[in-house]
């Protein structure tokens, strides 16, 4: 039997992805139980479906659940606009903490939780789950191995579609509403493919520029279109759309070129990895790697996040790193505003 902890999850009616965080937590040995804070109920059927026996009970209020239970990682599903306070109650509760991204509407909101985190020694990440997936981990380890040498220049493009915008329903949820869920596009959907391209580069972000709106016409308070300028260190830049255009799927790929070849990977289509170099080959030529299709889902990265928490392996992303992401974010905000350059530093 393995090593198990504790999970609590914290959500409420606007609680996103629920539907796969719940099952990927029952299917992870490492997870003893779980309980469900939820103060309008709406998720407690889906949790009992999901969860089964390991659902342990169902709280309305964190504050009660944290004194009646000691999780040792609490998942947090809430809207931005909320998560800052239940990361903050969660870390005052000794707990370690996964949130749904981006985790805050300001940076500022986000700085003080990475100090706390640290300060207390408990991890605090994003669910980021595309660092878990294959072809991912492979870019990373053939860009960490050398094969392209020092990196020029990186492209990044999400593109998702633009008629959820045309529906009401869909304009009424956090995501379309600046004041709760932060931005658009590039907060919601953008900032996964920003992580996967700063995690497979090992890059960090120094300053950004670019401009954001709305392009499609729809009354919304957040960008369907944002395009940025990114400078990193390592003498090196990026590029990066992130918008809503399609009439449905979607459409995204990170390009990455380097001294000695480049690499290219489009996931969500789980097109094979290629990758073309000129160091050690007499030959250079266009090489792919291949993996099952079907691997996308949240538990790889949900069991490597419980296996920290339970002290079995690294975290699968840290406190650095989610607060690094959001100052990139709202920084670009800030920057497109303003029509400015952001600095990071």
């Amino acid at each position: 039997m393995p090593k198990q902890i504790p999970v609590a999850i914290v959500t409420n009616r606007d609680g996103t992805h629920l539907d796969q965080w719940l099952p990927s937590l029952a299917a992870i040995d490492e997870v003893e139980n779980v309980t469900l804070v939820d103060p309008s109920g709406a998720s407690v059927d889906l949790a009992r479906k999901a969860l089964g026996k390991k659902l342990r009970a169902v709280h309305k209020d964190a504050a009660d659940m944290y004194r009646r239970f000691q999780p040792a990682l609490t998942v947090v599903s809430l809207e931005p606009r909320l998560c800052p306070a239940a990361i903050d109650a969660a870390l005052d509760a000794n707990c370690h903490v996964l949130s749904e991204k981006p985790g805050c509407v300001r940076a500022e909101d986000f700085s003080p939780l990475h100090k706390k985190a640290q300060a207390r020694h408990k991890h605090l990440m994003m669910v980021m789950a595309n660092r878990s997936h294959a072809p991912v981990q492979e870019a990373r380890r053939l860009i960490r191995k050398g094969l392209l040498g020092r990196i020029y220049g990186v492209e990044i493009h999400i593109v998702a579609d633009q008629t959820r915008l045309t529906q009401k329903a869909y304009r009424d949820t956090w995501q379309c509403s600046r004041a709760r869920g932060g931005g658009g596009h590039l907060a919601w959907f953008g900032i996964m493919w920003l992580d996967m391209a700063l995690y497979i580069t090992d890059l960090r972000v120094e300053a950004v520029a670019g401009f954001h709106g709305v392009v499609g016409g729809q009354p919304i308070d957040v960008e369907d279109a944002a395009v940025l300028s990114l400078k990193f260190n390592r003498r090196c830049f990026g590029t990066m759309t992130s918008a809503y255009y399609l009439d449905r799927g979607v459409q995204s790929h990170i390009q990455i070129w380097g001294e000695h070849g480049w690499l290219k990977l489009a996931t969500v289509e789980e097109q094979p990895l290629q990758y073309y170099t000129t160091r050690g080959v007499k030959e250079p030529r266009v090489q792919e790697f291949t993996y099952p299709r079907g691997g996308r889902g949240y538990t790889p990265f949900f069991r490597s996040a419980v296996r920290a928490c339970a002290g079995l392996e690294d975290p699968p992303m840290n406190a650095d790193e989610c607060l690094a992401l959001v100052r990139t974010v709202y920084g670009f905000y800030q920057a497109s505003q303003s029509e400015r350059v952001h600095r990071l530093d």
